[in-house]
């Protein structure tokens, strides 16, 4: 397996600088098949990933904090499976403005490739800081769709058993926007924009997967009952699309985003397939997280129609865990998985979603957010020695 890396060194002092002023799915160990909806219309032709002699091409983003370790534990279990996969590696960070040079050659080596694989990317939050790289990323490409897949893994204690949900969520719009500006001093205005054509996209994406992973329901996440315009437009856009798909058994509900928190914590065995706008998308995978064990255990990816790029579902960066070897990297691995999966080559996915899963049911190595004492390495040692 061949990897080319592309970095630029970040300085202490810009990092102290920021801070001052700063998987029932694709991942399962059984094997079974899932498969994404096509978000393409029909009369656009298929855009392939990149395959030079009998190898795909995907760019790498490792991200932040505990990003180049659990990327690292992906490049060692990848190459130990043999993977027909070479990774073009940016090591791109949001610690300091100073890579948007190296952030705009992951976006053309990701249009070229055409599927990719990223940690999280931090972004500050004073307003003197760059905006978020991750946002930006999905935006400029129209990766419109986010998807979590939040799922108990056999072995790791939880809180609650029987959660098997999909989260999806609207990537460019609603209160991610980025429009805000000062209208007087102390006075701000942000812009939440939703539109029905992004809408009645997402909400198709959403059906699409129930139908093509046998899920037997879609729950609309909103807060209508406020935002009647905004949010309104979003539910009526849902219902509107649900009624499509009547026909194929799959059942519709909407449920208000405060009520949809305590329904998590309380009842998740209600949920399946749930769609929402962004901010009420970020929310929800986190609180999946902490249902089923941690931030670590949480796979996902964003789909547009040319481009795909797979990450960890509960985007966390993980500061405090840098360098210290003691980072979970099965959500990356499980997110691998999805992308071989999308890349059709689910013998691989197979091999190494059931080394994973083994390994941790088998208690051979787990870190410490499963429980365990194991260190990055070992963990990664020891899903290789499954394959």
């Amino acid at each position: 397996m061949f990897t080319k890396v592309i970095t630029r060194p970040v300085t202490l002092n810009n990092i102290s600088a920021i801070k001052q002023t700063a998987f029932r799915s694709f991942a399962s160990q059984t094997g079974t098949t899932t498969t994404l909806p096509t978000p393409a219309p029909v009369e656009q032709k298929n855009i392939f990933p990149k395959k030079y002699g009998g190898k795909y091409t995907v760019t790498l983003i490792p991200g932040d904090g505990i990003g180049q370790e659990i990327a690292v534990s992906l490049k060692d279990v990848f190459k130990a499976a043999d993977t027909p996969v070479e990774f073009e590696q940016y090591d791109v960070s949001g610690l300091t403005s100073e890579d948007e040079t190296l952030f705009q050659e992951s976006l053309a080596s990701l249009r070229r490739n055409k599927v990719g694989i990223k940690g999280t990317l931090f972004t500050p939050t004073s307003k003197l800081g760059h905006k978020s790289f991750n946002v930006t990323m999905r935006k400029d490409l129209d990766m419109y769709a986010s998807l979590s897949l939040c799922k108990n893994v056999p072995g790791v204690p939880s809180r609650l058993n029987n959660v098997d949900i999909a989260i999806i969520r609207e990537n460019t719009e609603g209160e991610y926007s980025g429009l805000e500006h000062q209208s007087v001093p102390g006075v701000v205005e942000s812009l939440k924009i939703i539109t029905r054509v992004k809408t009645e996209r997402i909400a198709r994406f959403a059906f699409d997967f129930a139908l093509k992973n046998n899920r037997k329901k879609v729950t609309c996440v909103h807060k209508a009952n406020i935002m009647k315009l905004a949010d309104g437009l979003f539910l009526r856009t849902c219902r509107d699309v649900a009624k499509e798909y009547e026909h194929h058994g799959i059942k519709f509900n909407d449920m208000i985003v405060d009520n949809t928190a305590m329904q998590l914590v309380c009842r998740p065995s209600q949920f399946d397939v749930m769609v929402m706008p962004n901010l009420y998308g970020s929310i929800v995978s986190n609180v999946g997280a902490g249902l089923i064990g941690g931030p670590g255990l949480i796979p996902g990816c964003n789909i547009g129609r040319e481009y795909a790029m797979f990450e960890p579902g509960s985007r966390h960066v993980g500061l405090d865990l840098q360098n210290k070897n003691a980072a979970n990297p099965t959500a990356m691995l499980l997110s691998s998985v999805m992308m071989l999966r999308h890349l059709n080559l689910d013998e691989y996915a197979n091999r190494i979603s059931t080394a994973v899963y083994d390994t941790i049911k088998s208690n051979a190595a787990r870190t410490a957010d499963m429980g365990g004492n194991s260190t990055t390495k070992e963990f990664t040692a020891a899903v290789i020695a499954k394959l």
